[in-house]
């Protein structure tokens, strides 16, 4: 099975590695700040270029022979990066020329065995470089790439040559064949338990301390001639919990197992309930448009009457309100009921997501609907829906053509998708309207 492959990118504080990482993303993630140890987390974000997918990883900046606390935190972060990345970027900057701490990190560097590019910021004219630029080959890494973070020079070579190192994404057909199952949820919800009894042996470590499984662990089995690929994640805390560096990396990774993912399955240990944290989880995995099941663990320690499943399932359905699609499965790890069943749940579950339905179909219930119900008005001037059209799948994404893009309430946009639940199906996925006026960009 194929991954996308993770890039970091590394270097002394303040030499641009926010920049770079701003402009290749698009997005002004990462705080950029003239003073030195701003970024002081690893912040990742997923990067397509030449049809390639990739993770991007930003991290604080190195100081090897700090003695500051904050700085030595930052340390072991990039540390981390080098361990989990595939390809390394060491940045440099050009006004500071080659520093100790330079050749400190490039000394690191080179004993990794990992593929390393160095990249020189701040070349900010076009055409030949400067000739002071040409110290850096006394780090000892081979030829550099000349950019500038600030005007986006150069930039486009050095993602040329990322590619060339990351793993190879594999067959589309063979990776679709395999459905990615995250199981994510608080720490101690038995997210481990759950692998292991999959699995039927003592795979994943299980304890009852928090925090036990630092790093998202895949794991691969079949069932019913269906391959799956089970993720299970360290343990998301709130943040103020988090006093762990390593503790800290791990709850990235845990979203980025969400990222990657077919299936989200939120452990809810039955105990406890849903916690805000549990709802922080959810949230994340609805916003990023995964399948979802909630699996209620430790169901079996639940002392129960006629009506104690319904109650609970009303319970979950008033604390994640957000997501009333996920169906709702009460198991137990420890003992194995209904563990079975989660394999059936979701392969349908990632069907549901994967599901297109014809134009011509989507057009007929949306008629009827607006027949059954008219669509809003305001000041005079009715909301007119010309057509519908599926333009996505995982999670299922549809364009709304309409005359007005402000006049499609949200109450009425929960109505159509609710009629569309009603005829197909789409249980477990979250559902994606574009509204579009006819004739003009996506609004």
């Amino acid at each position: 099975m194929s991954r996308q492959g993770m890039v970091a990118i590394l270097g002394r504080p303040n030499v641009g590695k926010s920049s770079f990482f701003n402009y290749v993303t698009g997005k002004r993630i990462s705080i950029v700040e003239d003073v030195p140890g701003v970024t002081r987390d690893r912040i990742y974000e997923e990067v397509e270029w030449s049809g390639r997918r990739f993770t991007l990883a930003d991290t604080g900046g190195l100081e090897p022979n700090t003695s500051d606390t904050i700085f030595r935190q930052m340390k072991r972060q990039a540390e981390l990066a080098i361990e989990l990345a595939d390809v390394i970027l060491f940045m440099v900057d050009l006004k500071d020329g080659v520093t100790a701490d330079d050749m400190d990190i490039a000394t690191l560097l080179r004993k990794t065995q990992k593929p390393v590019l160095l990249v020189v910021n701040k070349v900010d004219q076009v055409g030949a470089p400067p000739p002071e630029i040409y110290e850096f080959y006394h780090l000892g890494l081979g030829d550099f790439y000349a950019v500038s973070s600030a005007h986006g020079l150069g930039i486009g070579e050095v993602l040329d040559a990322i590619l060339a190192y990351l793993p190879e994404s594999g067959d589309a057909e063979e990776e679709g064949s395999c459905i990615k199952a995250a199981v994510v949820g608080k720490p101690n919800a038995g997210k481990s338990s759950l692998i292991n009894k999959i699995l039927g042996e003592e795979r994943v470590i299980v304890s009852d301390v928090p925090g036990t499984t630092r790093d998202a662990i895949d794991t691969w089995v079949t069932k019913d001639g269906q391959d799956f690929c089970f993720i299970d994640t360290a343990g998301l805390r709130k943040r103020g919990k988090i006093t762990d560096d390593i503790e800290r990396y791990s709850t990235v990774r845990s979203l980025a197992a969400v990222d990657r993912c077919d299936v989200a399955v939120l452990m809810i240990d039955a105990k406890d309930g849903v916690t805000e944290q549990d709802t922080k989880i959810a949230g994340y995995a609805h916003n990023k448009g995964k399948a979802c099941i909630i699996a209620v663990n430790k169901w079996d320690l639940i002392e129960k009457d006629a009506g104690t499943t319904e109650e609970y399932k009303k319970s979950i359905r008033e604390k994640l309100g957000f997501m009333p699609y996920a169906p709702i499965l009460f198991l137990s790890a420890l003992t194995g009921q209904r563990v079975a069943k989660l394999y059936e749940l979701i392969r349908f579950t990632a069907d549901q997501a994967a599901m297109r339905v014809s134009t011509g179909m989507l057009n007929d219930v949306l008629n009827e609907a607006v027949a059954m119900v008219q669509p809003p008005s305001d000041k005079g001037k009715r909301l007119k829906i010309f057509y519908m059209t599926q333009i996505r799948v995982k999670p299922p994404t549809f364009a709304v053509f309409v005359n007005k893009a402000e006049l499609f309430h949200f109450s009425y946009m929960r109505y159509l998708e609710n009629r569309l639940r009603r005829s197909f199906g789409f249980e477990g996925t979250p559902i994606v309207f574009k509204v579009r006026e006819k004739g003009k960009e996506e609004a």
